[in-house]
């Protein structure tokens, strides 16, 4: 039995972990639970999965947390301490990462430090410390299981071959729901357009991400590290039915594709009882009257995927800042404050502006991490006077 380990429980991709949980309850055990600040939602998963221990990321909602949970024989932590704890919990085989974020790299090397098997979820982990993170999964015998639909589609194709029959990653995009628009019409798009994504079901950050393309770029990224395969040999392609998942070419011409219906559920159950399959209730895809179309990326109108893979070549913290920025324009785009083409600009912007550091340590990636924050909202906040 899998003994699971959830951070990000309230989120789109914790919740549906939990749907997973509770169709196989013969093979995975829930032993720890973390979320941001829901705690009613919470308490509600505490109840029902009953784990040893739970945490809240705000230390303001822990009291309100133990009354919910007054009476039960769970323990209750919060802040980073509790996260940490979640992470490292001795009872638990595999953590699965849902945090949003550069917020998921410390608890992840934690976990895999502790020797815990990583469902990641997390693509921003691998974008900002790859290096770090690999190399310690490696040391430690850890394996680190893809749960992003892509990437768990390419690991499943890869088990056609061997990788050094590999020729190229093909990556699949949705495209998001403003792919027919000129640039015109996307510096009039609404935080409430952005979050309307044509296919999935997710949050509000990588659903700004999918729409701008900045999804992929970093996806590109998290492959990188994930397979052990050059960028170069690394490609998107558009597929506005979201229903191929990822493809692999191999060397002698053949292309290995994963299919089903774009549901996370499917993705996830893959991680958590790897290398078995088991039978699933969710629904199944149908194929017949359905077409595929593969369109190339536009990234003159969707620049974002074009300055990831930049950062990528550039490698060293350039990642890290290229993530950090984009998360602060992402959060002002949602807040109003940014129009959804400034996203990529003002990534742009703090990547012009950044001295790289090659092959960074922790400490030097926290700090990228940091000084790309804080550059991002001082100029979010001059472009917002001026306006």
């Amino acid at each position: 039995m899998k003994k699971l380990a959830i951070l990000g429980s309230t989120g789109s991709i914790g919740r549906q972990a939990l749907e997973v949980a509770a169709a196989l309850p013969a093979e995975i055990q829930v032993t720890a639970l973390a979320a941001g600040s829901n705690v009613e939602l919470l308490a509600d998963q505490a109840k029902r999965f009953r784990p040893r221990v739970v945490a809240v990321a705000d230390p303001a909602k822990r009291e309100e947390l133990e009354k919910r949970l007054a009476g039960e024989k769970i323990e209750v932590l919060a802040g980073r301490e509790g996260l940490m704890a979640v992470a490292e919990w001795d009872e638990s085989s595999i953590v699965l990462v849902a945090i949003v974020g550069f917020a998921g790299l410390e608890p992840t090397l934690g976990a895999i430090r502790r020797g815990k098997n990583i469902a990641l979820a997390n693509k921003e982990t691998l974008v900002t410390a790859g290096h770090l993170v690999m190399a310690e999964a490696e040391q430690r015998g850890v394996q680190i299981l893809p749960v992003d639909s892509e990437h768990s589609a390419i690991f499943q194709c890869l088990h056609a071959g061997r990788r050094e029959e590999v020729q190229r990653l093909l990556l699949t995009a949705s495209g998001g729901p403003f792919n027919t628009l000129n640039k015109g019409e996307l510096r009039r798009v609404t935080a409430k357009e952005a979050l309307q994504h044509p296919n999935w079901s997710m949050g509000a950050k990588i659903t700004v991400d999918s729409a701008t393309l900045m999804n992929k770029g970093l996806e590109v990224m998290e492959a990188r590290w994930l397979f052990g395969i050059e960028l170069e040999q690394i490609e998107v392609v558009v597929h506005p039915e979201s229903l191929v998942h990822s493809l692999v070419e191999f060397i002698d011409g053949s292309v290995i594709a994963q299919l089903g219906r774009p549901d996370m559920r499917l993705p996830i159950q893959y991680a958590l009882t790897y290398p078995r399959r088991l039978a699933a209730p969710w629904p199944r895809l149908d194929l017949v009257g359905r077409k595929l179309t593969f369109l190339p990326p536009d990234t003159e109108r969707f620049p974002a995927l074009r300055l990831a893979r930049e950062a990528a070549l550039t490698g060293g913290t350039a990642p890290t800042v290229l993530n950090s920025a984009n998360e602060v324009a992402v959060a002002a785009f949602l807040a109003g404050r940014l129009s959804f083409p400034g996203i990529a600009e003002l990534v742009e912007r703090v990547l012009d502006a950044h001295e790289v550091q090659p092959d960074p340590d922790l400490e030097q990636v926290l700090a990228a991490d940091a000084w790309a924050r804080e550059r991002s909202r001082l100029w979010v906040a001059e472009g917002v006077k001026r306006g």
